[in-house]
């Protein structure tokens, strides 16, 4: 993420300068069986922006592990900008104290642990990252992503963290308050397998009838009986559903493509586009031509 940011400002001396920091200096065996290398060691006399702390099993379960991971954090924490932990790094960031009474989250699985470890968190289990103060805490793996684009914002502005996405490929660049479970992943999680087979219908096919006798007749259920399964296992109706996908491909569409906004409402499955224009602004509070404006995905930095 930030050497990407680096390439796209392209000037010097580049914005961010990335380093390993261990318990010494030299390989780290990762869980992953990847070797990592460290650049310097927690003794060594260096003054940061930013810490991140990765996650992994050696800081989630071993105390020992974790011990100079605390120390090293603890002897940083007045003089650095910020201080971040990614998934169950947060182990090592909560031991230190300097958490207690935050607002933090961390992988949904291991939630419920962090809160029984360190009581006085106020631990979210659904937030993909969350900052209160100078420290931010995010969820597993892609979370870190997000969180990185965040840090690029916040130093530099939206149009380079989006242009960062769009170098790597990312969907959408996603804020802190989202769900760590994207919609669709969360219906195939929740729903037995015949549900799960109609979400992942529904999403390859926003343009078709999408009303509720549609689906029922689908699902061979009455109208009733099909909306009463449908959000005792989703938790939301089937309308809710339809229109949530419909809206989250509608704001891909809006940052990536050119479509005018009336010829995008048909592409996602709206007959007009004040009904595509009222159901946007109500879920977003943003009219879709102001948030094209906003977050189309600009490339100045070439």
């Amino acid at each position: 993420m930030f050497s990407t940011a680096n390439e796209l400002v392209s000037r010097e001396p580049a914005p961010y300068h990335v380093v390993a920091a261990g318990s010494r200096r030299g390989r780290v065996a990762a869980e992953s069986g990847v070797s990592l290398h460290a650049d310097i060691a927690f003794k060594d006399n260096v003054s940061f922006d930013t810490i991140i702390v990765p996650g992994g099993r050696g800081v989630r379960l071993h105390a020992k592990t974790r011990a100079p991971v605390v120390q090293f954090l603890l002897a940083h924490s007045k003089r650095t900008r910020r201080i971040a932990s990614v998934c169950t790094g947060i182990y090592a960031l909560a031991d230190t104290g300097l958490l207690d009474g935050r607002n933090v989250t961390t992988h949904w699985r291991y939630a419920d642990d962090v809160g029984r470890l360190w009581p006085k968190l106020r631990v979210n289990a659904d937030a993909i990252f969350i900052s209160d103060g100078k420290f931010y805490t995010s969820a597993g793996v892609t979370a870190g992503i997000d969180l990185s684009l965040s840090f690029v914002e916040e130093d530099f502005g939206s149009d380079l963290a989006l242009a960062v996405a769009r170098e790597i490929v990312v969907y959408l660049k996603r804020s802190g308050g989202q769900l760590q479970y994207s919609q669709p992943l969360l219906a195939q999680t929740k729903a037995r397998t015949h549900f799960g087979n109609l979400t992942e219908w529904i999403r390859g096919n926003l343009q078709s009838d999408l009303t509720l006798e549609t689906l029922a007749e689908r699902m061979h259920l009455s109208t009733r009986h099909f909306v009463r399964k449908f959000k005792a296992m989703l938790g939301v109706t089937p309308s809710d559903f339809v229109e949530q996908l419909r809206l989250d491909e509608a704001r891909w569409l809006l940052v990536n493509g050119d479509d005018p906004v009336n010829d995008l409402a048909q592409t996602v499955g709206y007959k007009g586009d004040d009904t595509f224009r009222r159901a946007f602004e109500r879920r977003y509070g943003i009219a879709p031509a102001e948030y094209r404006r906003r977050f189309r995905l600009v490339d100045p930095f070439r």
